[in-house]
């Protein structure tokens, strides 16, 4: 009988190892020391804390509130102050604004000091400045000398100008709700301020403010009844 020759069977290469070839050799001079993180140890790592904070009363406040509205329902009268002016108008509204700012005390103290020094009297025409202060424009309002009223979303308590929209739809006086009381308080040299009005402006601001009002008057005067229908917050 033939022999048979014997193959011999070569192993199978191995597969390829990332994690064998990616390790990497340590150094035997440098001893590996893990963390000790008790009293008098290792520095602790950072955590995020902000869950264990005691937050100051207003905050919590302000957060219990924003929840509430969302989650609660919330009447028309209340829920109207949601629907801000859009950014551009508003923006544009701003820089009329600030063109009429009222004068600081500052300002008006040297005005009387010059006018002391020079020996005139003040006759003339009032000078044209934004109208600030609820009850101020609220009797603007109901005189309709006021040809544009500003109010802020965020006034608290709300009932302060909750009834103000009515009011301005009722004299048919072009409204609109500007976010925030902050900003519009810069307007008028103080911290806040809940209401404006402008009674008139110069020949060049005309046009400008025919802009403004018929904007304003498409979105709030004449969606009213649209408003005063729609409810929010049940999220």
């Amino acid at each position: 009988m033939p022999k048979v020759k014997k193959v011999k069977k070569t192993p199978a290469v191995p597969a390829y190892n990332a994690a064998k070839s990616t390790k990497k050799t340590s150094n035997p001079l440098i001893e590996k020391r893990a963390k000790n993180f008790s009293v008098g140890g290792d520095i602790q790592p950072k955590r995020d804390l902000r869950r264990f904070v005691r937050w100051p009363k207003y905050v919590r406040l302000q957060r219990q509130k924003k929840t509430l509205y969302q989650r609660l329902k919330v009447p028309p009268s209340v829920n109207q102050f949601t629907q801000t002016l859009d950014k551009q108008t508003a923006t544009n509204l701003f820089k009329l604004l600030k063109k009429y700012k009222p004068e600081t005390a500052a300002e008006k103290k040297e005005r009387l000091k010059s006018m002391a020094d020079s020996g005139k009297t003040e006759a003339g025409k009032k000078p044209t400045v934004v109208k600030f202060g609820l009850n101020h424009v609220t009797a603007l309002v109901e005189k309709k000398k006021a040809q544009l009223v500003v109010i802020a979303h965020d006034v608290d308590p709300i009932e302060l100008v909750v009834w103000m929209p009515a009011l301005c739809r009722k004299m048919n006086i072009p409204y609109c709700i500007v976010k925030g009381k902050a900003r519009l308080g810069q307007v008028v040299h103080k911290k806040t301020a809940a209401v404006l009005a402008i009674t008139s402006v110069k020949a060049e601001d005309k046009n400008a403010l025919n802009n403004l009002v018929s904007s304003v008057t498409t979105n709030y005067n004449d969606r009213f009844d649209e408003i005063r229908k729609t409810w929010g917050g049940g999220k």
